[in-house]
């Protein structure tokens, strides 16, 4: 007998056939510049991943269904100044992805008030791929 993860577990519960073929992506883009720690530009991701999920849920809740259910694929990506985050941010609100910027309240390793990450989605990976696809993998 061969042995299912939890995910296709889940799928085969709601009936979902799971191919490996993902429509639906989130992207998370992270400031290099910064300097963060590992765990700090993770728990950044994890906020941007939240926020910009939530916004994506109460624009299009079907979407967002469909995310989770092909396991919501997310990708992390980088940049390397705050002008290449805030016109990534330009370009998604211009192409009306869901979007959500980050700044950090400045209580460990980094100044407050200071922009950090950027979640993106989860939107059609077509759409999010027009702004995300030329940004290297973090």
């Amino acid at each position: 007998m061969k042995t299912r993860t939890i995910r296709q577990n889940q799928a085969a519960v709601r009936g979902v056939r799971l191919t490996g073929n993902f429509t639906m992506k989130q992207v998370l883009v992270i400031r290099k510049d910064l300097k963060m720690g590992i765990g700090k530009m993770i728990v950044q991701s994890c906020h941007a991943s939240i926020e910009a999920s939530e916004e994506s849920k109460k624009r299009d809740p079907r979407s967002w269904g469909v995310w989770r259910e092909e396991g919501a694929k997310k990708v992390a990506v980088k940049v390397q100044s705050l002008e290449e985050l805030l016109d990534i941010e330009k370009k998604c609100r211009n192409y009306h992805l869901p979007v959500a910027l980050i700044v950090d309240r400045g209580l460990t390793q980094i100044p407050p008030n200071t922009p950090t990450a950027l979640g993106i989605g989860p939107a059609a990976e077509i759409d999010v791929d027009k702004v995300t696809g030329r940004l290297k993998l973090l």
